[in-house]
């Protein structure tokens, strides 16, 4: 009653002036109220935004996985279906290594060109021989065969000047105790005669030969005499190997004899 009372005894200016106060009051108090809305609405906007991410990281992720799990096993597949690669040698030999006429024959030891097929002779004659060089690490630098009392250098190449000095290694055939075949060449009847009794070797005999300090360790397997164009003997395996080679037979050389062998040790 007494407020009331009072708001009677105002006037109409005075009603009017405390119902603006009030008013203003009443904006004053909604504008907190109004910007709490407002950061409440933004920051459940933004955490729905964040999970939107997060799920769509996470959605990426499993994509990325299953991509991968599946070229995986595509991978593996192929590598089950594709043979290993060998190393191809560098062979563009017509005839094998160590052809010559015997010391025996009209102007004596000489490289025999008339082994080589006639539509060949030309482009073997204007081979240009291989310079005797450094051996690399992997390359054979010695070879011990105790059959037949052989410890001998390898010099890398099977050219004319090669197979003066010693045992040849034929460029771009494998290296001693590396898969695929090793070819050794040297001469039976000049030079050394370092290979005369090759004929002489057996299945089980012991062939060793050095890379550097390394030793391996190889054994006779079988033998074979062959004509001088049988150049795939000297192809390379998937096992590593041992092929030595000489002319055959002594002091005629007309065919050469191959000895092969399989790494032990």
């Amino acid at each position: 009653m007494p407020d009331r009372r009072i708001a009677a005894d105002l006037s109409i200016a005075e009603l009017e002036e405390v119902i603006a106060l009030r008013k203003r009051e009443g904006r004053h108090a909604a504008r907190p109220r109004s910007r709490q809305r407002r950061t409440a609405a933004w920051r459940n906007r933004s955490l729905t935004l964040i999970e939107v991410a997060v799920l769509f990281g996470l959605m990426l992720v499993v994509i990325n996985s299953e991509q991968s799990r599946v070229a995986t096993n595509q991978a593996a597949l192929v590598a089950q279906t594709v043979p290993a690669a060998v190393p191809t040698p560098l062979i563009n030999a017509v005839v094998l290594p160590d052809g010559h006429k015997p010391p025996t024959a009209p102007g004596g030891a000489v490289p025999n060109f008339d082994e080589v097929p006639p539509h060949l002779r030309a482009y073997a004659q204007a081979l240009t021989p291989v310079p005797i060089s450094t051996p690399a690490p992997a390359h054979a630098t010695r070879l011990q065969i105790p059959a037949l009392n052989i410890d001998a250098s390898v010099l890398h190449g099977t050219d004319w000047e090669q197979l003066k000095l010693g045992v040849g290694h034929s460029v771009g055939t494998a290296n001693p105790g590396e898969r695929g075949n090793l070819v050794l060449a040297a001469h039976n009847d000049v030079y050394g005669e370092l290979f005369r009794y090759l004929d002489r070797l057996k299945p089980g005999d012991e062939v060793i030969a050095y890379a550097g300090q390394r030793r391996y360790r190889y054994v006779i397997t079988s033998s074979r005499i062959v004509k001088p164009t049988q150049v795939e003997v000297m192809l390379p395996t998937n096992e590593p190997t041992l092929t030595l080679i000489s002319c055959y037979p002594y002091l005629i050389d007309t065919e050469r004899i191959i000895v092969f062998g399989q790494l032990q040790s």
